[in-house]
């Protein structure tokens, strides 16, 4: 049986040094892409992604496994307060997938329970949407290409991704944009083949993501 997740981006855009940690603000740029046929939708439990499923017209059921990453006491200050209060957390934190200098949860912690809900997705799910923060998406990322925990700072995650899993193996492209499509459409036009997620050198101190 093959499963379909489309995640859709819910992280607010970039805002430099002045990006918050955790679910602060509104929803960032609208998601650009078509919404495929879906069977089950879902969210993660925050407010941000409640803001934008209702902005999609999207009915979907909190789900407590697709959380964002817990950032612990640093949860709604701004990269630039935490950079001069503690700029040697900061720095392990950006390098260690197993750093948590915050108290909050480690990248790797959070790699791990998104591999297990995409683990635990019966095969009979068919198509399942998804409203995620972007650090969930990376982590789904990461386990669906077999990538190093590492690489989940580097990967250049879009506003829509479509995972597959077919024959026990997953695969990972971007939704291409498109006109909006209700969802019921029965060709499914909005997936269409895209180049493979790319993995980029940026570091997430100069592109203002924590």
């Amino acid at each position: 049986m093959t499963v379909r997740l489309t995640m859709l981006c819910a992280s607010a855009a970039d805002g430099g040094q002045d990006r918050l940690f955790g679910d602060y603000g509104s929803p960032g740029t609208p998601v650009t892409v078509a919404l495929p046929p879906y069977a089950v939708a879902l969210r993660g439990p925050s407010a941000r992604c409640a803001r934008t499923a209702r902005a999609l017209g999207v009915d979907a059921t909190p789900e407590h496994a697709l959380r964002g990453l817990d950032h612990g006491a640093w949860e709604g200050r701004t990269l630039a307060d935490v950079a001069a209060e503690d700029p040697y957390g900061l720095s392990v934190w950006l390098t260690d997938p197993d750093a948590a200098p915050h108290g909050g949860e480690t990248v790797r912690r959070l790699c791990r329970r998104t591999a297990d809900w995409l683990g635990a997705l019966p095969a009979g799910t068919g198509a399942v949407l998804a409203v995620v923060e972007e650090s969930v998406v990376r982590a789904a990322l990461v386990h669906a290409l077999s990538l190093p925990v590492r690489s989940f700072r580097y990967l250049d995650v879009p506003s829509a991704l479509t995972l597959t899993l077919r024959d026990g193996r997953w695969s990972a492209r971007p939704a291409a944009p498109a006109a909006p499509r209700h969802r019921g459409a029965a060709d499914g036009s909005a997936l269409v083949a895209a180049p493979a997620v790319p993995v980029t050198r940026r570091h997430p101190c100069l592109t203002g993501r924590p």
